[in-house]
């Protein structure tokens, strides 16, 4: 259902059984689900669909290994079992991921994490090979039987060095496990909206509509596209705005401290030396001031992070210089002799973490659990407000069945169906084996007459969906053109994407719908290339693509540090 017959239905009809406020993936997981179970659900976001916290993660599925300190063995055996759903469920997006923790000391935190257990320290301390071992012992023990993945093994000093020569030489040894990645999670969250619309017309998003008001059984939104206002009547709501939980609580009339969010930001490199220096290998380890730290593999890019501040405003979450210079010197503790260059920065992104309000000293002391929290109906309000606390991207459809159980009792009714195995978007469907890939690209080559080599660049960023994009880059008069800035796309798969996957600002399209701006591929010339299809497919005029184009490049400069 396209934007404009939403908003008249809704106009014409307000009443909903669920409103979800938020459209981060805790908020779209349960769109889905209650979509699956047959319920009015409108989902609404300020901004674009994951465009807030959601898109500002470490890109990585995992358990949580270090939670086990804090005793939450229930959210790591619950991580890891998501985690191996999402690898069969979206095998286009998430992709195994082995992990390397170089380890400098042999005992070191072993009596910090049993005190840490009894909460009686909260004073970090990097971890030991011994506590290691046993973290990576109980990891492997939660998910016997249930994954395809080897088990954890550990290399001592001089194995470790012939895999990675260019790691510190002050190692005393590695542990290797695996763990899982998902690059692209802004279009997997746009992949899983469509599904849901997909199971018809009681299933609503609205991109670009904030929260205005409520008063007894009704809520004012605000369409921020025109500024006009609109009411509906919903008869549950479930709050998944993730860091403004309480910003959003506030705008309902209800007044909450739920969120005690701590800021991470991270830097994209385009550094081939250290590209090269981690091979497919995450580097996983800890600072001196027991702030976890990864260097990931990022497409041919390299991802650095992440920092843990505390913030009271997450619209204000931005990589600072600080934190930049922070993140760099990290790389030295692992691989000294690689210098890195501020100039190397294609990409900066600082998001919060919507934790708990907490009192923990230390921010990793903060439950990275999930949980609910309930204002039932009463003062001004006729209905119950579900608020979602904390969660991680690895186990949001787990916090987004628990939310659509909360909604589905309240509303009387009962689960028909569930999301363990349902496969998202491109993963439907999905060829197993490298030849069923080979034979799938062939046979959509063959059906659509684009070649082979367009075929599998198509399929490698969409999946199965590349063959809808095909059919649609095959279709009409003449032969598609490729982009002059940038020929790895072409004219019509970016049509494609604005028309069918609810583009409203340019920024949608180079953020979230493509990874061309996280990668650090933009250029001012591809830019307005891009503005120009965006245009011409949502019938914007002349000013409007300028204007599109200087609020982006603003954006890019002030919020990433991008300078186009």
């Amino acid at each position: 259902m396209d934007r404009k017959t939403a908003l008249n239905q809704l106009r014409q009809r307000p009443h909903v059984d669920v409103l979800i406020i938020g459209a981060g993936i805790n908020g779209i997981g349960a769109f889905r689900d209650l979509a699956l179970n047959g319920v009015n659900t409108l989902i609404v976001d300020r901004g674009d669909f994951c465009s807030g916290a959601s898109a500002a993660s470490s890109h990585m599925l995992h358990g949580g290994i270090r939670y086990l300190e804090n005793g939450e063995f229930r959210l790591v055996k619950e991580a890891l079992h998501e985690r191996n759903l999402l690898l069969k469920n979206a095998p286009h997006y998430a992709r195994p991921l082995p992990t390397t923790v170089p380890i400098f000391k042999w005992l070191s935190g072993l009596w910090n994490a049993p005190l840490k257990f009894l909460n009686l320290l909260n004073k970090p301390a990097e971890r030991g090979a011994v506590v290691i071992k046993i973290g990576l012992m109980a990891y492997d023990a939660f998910v016997r039987g249930q994954s395809q993945m080897p088990p954890h093994r550990f290399l001592m000093r001089d194995e470790s060095l012939r895999e990675f020569p260019s790691m510190n030489p002050e190692i005393i040894c590695a542990a290797n496990y695996y763990d899982a990645a998902l690059i692209a999670m802004e279009r997997f969250c746009v992949e899983l909206i469509l599904d849901a619309e997909a199971e018809g017309d009681h299933a609503r998003a609205l991109n670009y509509v904030s929260v205005a008001g409520a008063q007894g059984g009704r809520v004012t939104l605000r369409d921020e596209t025109t500024g006009k206002a609109f009411e509906v009547q919903p008869r549950v709501v479930i709050n998944a705005a993730g860091p403004w939980v309480d910003f959003a609580n506030r705008a309902l009339g209800i007044d909450t401290k739920f969120i005690g969010g701590t800021k991470g930001s991270h830097l994209v490199l385009n550094h081939s030396e250290l590209r090269q220096a981690i091979g497919d290998h995450e580097i996983f380890f800890e600072n001196t001031d027991g702030r976890i730290v990864l260097i990931n593999p990022f497409g041919d890019r390299v991802l650095v992070g992440t920092t843990d501040i505390h913030i009271d405003d997450p619209d204000q979450a931005v990589c600072d210089p600080a934190e930049e210079t922070y993140i760099l010197s990290l790389v030295k503790k692992v691989f000294p002799d690689i210098a890195i260059d501020p100039a190397q920065i294609v990409f900066r992104f600082s998001g919060v973490r919507p934790l708990p309000t907490a009192d923990a000293k230390a921010a990793g002391q903060i439950s990275r659990d999930h949980s609910i929290k309930v204002t039932e109906a009463g003062g001004q309000l006729t209905f119950p407000v579900l608020s979602l606390i904390g969660g991680k991207w690895t186990t949001y459809r787990a916090f987004a069945e628990q939310a659509a159980d909360a909604a589905l009792k309240r509303l009387g009714g009962l689960r028909q169906r569930d999301t363990k195995s349902l496969p998202v978007g491109g993963g439907r469907d999905y060829p197993a084996s490298q030849a069923g890939r080979t034979q799938w690209i062939a046979a959509a080559s063959q059906q659509t007459g684009l070649s082979v080599d367009r075929l599998a660049m198509l399929f490698q960023r969409y999946g199965t969906r590349a063959r809808a994009i095909a059919e649609r880059c095959a279709a009409g008069r003449g032969q598609d053109k490729v982009l002059k800035h940038h020929p790895a796309y072409s004219q019509r798969e970016i049509a494609f994407l604005v028309e069918n996957e609810r583009v409203i600002h340019l920024d949608d399209l180079i953020l979230r719908r493509s990874l061309l701006g996280i990668m650090g591929e933009l250029a001012l010339p591809l830019l307005k290339e891009l503005a120009a299809l965006a245009g011409a497919a949502l019938g914007w005029s002349k000013t409007e693509v300028d204007g599109e184009t200087r609020r982006v490049v603003a954006m890019l400069r002030d919020r990433h540090g991008v300078s186009l």
